[in-house]
């Protein structure tokens, strides 16, 4: 079997598709994208896949090596993410070559279903709490939202309290226990973290998100230190070798690796298995479409330390298409009492409305993330 071609599609609300073709007719889907940078990461595939045409689809190892390695220049977003896609695509021809779903290829299941939290609130939060309560009664237990906007290095209390009252709407609106994820979002520096980790200690969070930038992880040590909420990371990290640094310096509870930016199926089972050598649980990042979901429930399935699963249904960003558009039978992520089970069928367990596919790409998008200033004019973090 040879790989003969492929096609790139750029859906609504923010993604960019590839379909990958063989000989022998077995197709296989990937979602390479940067939310933001779609045709980027577009152009990336086009120059990545001038090497495996004409190639064996059944040689992932290889053919991640060879992506990888074989430029001198390496890593990152873009080049990370055009190699997820590409490497979903080809374990989704594996898995339907072999007439089997890839979790099956990877050792076979670790669990039947996995917990999966709903989004709440959008960039600027508000009415979280009936948001909340709306989303726990369609079975939910555990909600994310972004906690704050954009904060200066050193800003105001007022601020720091416009987030516990939103915190607390949410906690008294869906009871003691449904887990609540709090999204920094990056938008904290180091010397307000510290305040808003220890203010949002009494609502029991289920743990705190990106509570500094990826680039200031060193930060985390003091922010551990200082309180007792599990803190998350990893959706803005690339590599195993990104991850082997926090893994090691010890002060990361859960690990968030994102299928479609951090080296795909191949690259974050791996990543996840090391994050289980230190006893770190695992929360993979997917506000992406139906291919990068998939993709995440097929890790999920084999990974002990997986235990709760992000997915974009409903989220803000779905605005016109939505997760389920794309996809022939909806009942696949079907979530019940809070859980959704792991895909069976062959591949990725999924199979893409192609035709919905191409209408939809027709309209495309060039989807941006906004741009936040603050009241002196310098530019906020999103």
């Amino acid at each position: 079997m040879k790989i003969t071609g492929y096609e790139l599609f750029l859906v609504p609300p923010r993604w960019l598709f590839l379909k990958m073709e063989t000989d022998e007719g077995i197709i296989g889907w990937g979602e390479p994208v940067i939310e933001g940078k779609a045709r980027t990461v577009g152009t990336a595939v086009e120059e990545l896949m001038e090497n495996l045409i004409g190639k064996d689809p059944l040689r992932i190892e290889d053919h991640w090596n060879l992506m990888y390695r074989s430029g001198f220049y390496r890593g990152g977003p873009i080049l990370m993410s055009a190699i997820s896609g590409i490497d979903q695509a080809l374990w989704d021809i594996k898995g339907k070559y072999y007439n089997a779903p890839v979790h099956q290829l990877l050792g076979g299941k670790a669990r039947e279903s996995i917990k999966v939290y709903s989004w709440i609130g959008g960039d600027r939060p508000s009415d979280v709490g009936n948001s909340a309560k709306e989303v726990v009664s369609r079975g939910f237990t555990a909600v994310k939202m972004n906690g704050t906007e954009e904060l200066q290095y050193v800003d105001s209390y007022e601020k720091i309290d416009q987030v516990i009252e939103r915190i607390a709407a949410v906690r008294d609106a869906v009871g003691p226990y449904v887990g609540i994820g709090i999204d920094f979002h990056g938008r904290v520096h180091k010397p307000m973290a510290k305040i808003l980790a220890k203010e949002l200690e009494p609502f029991r969070p289920m743990f705190i998100e990106e509570p500094v930038l990826p680039e200031n992880n060193e930060a985390l040590r003091d922010i551990a230190n200082h309180v007792t909420i599990p803190i998350a990371t990893g959706e803005r990290m690339f590599s195993k070798w990104e991850f082997k640094r926090i893994l090691m310096d010890g002060y990361v509870d859960i690990i968030q690796p994102d299928l479609s930016h951090a080296g795909g199926i191949t690259e974050c089972k791996k990543i996840i298995s090391m994050a289980e050598a230190f006893d770190v649980a695992a929360a993979p990042h997917c506000p992406l479409g139906p291919i990068a979901l998939a993709s995440c429930l097929q890790v999920d399935a084999t990974c002990h330390n997986a235990f709760i699963q992000e997915q974009s249904l409903g989220i803000h960003y779905n605005q016109g298409s939505d997760l389920l558009d794309y996809i022939v039978d909806n009942m696949v992520f079907e979530y019940k009492n809070g859980y959704v089970k792991i895909p069976e069928g062959p591949g990725l367990g999924i199979e893409i409305n192609e035709d919905h596919v191409r209408k939809m790409a027709d309209i495309g998008h060039n989807w941006r993330n906004p741009i936040w200033r603050h009241t002196d004019g310098s530019i906020a973090e999103w």
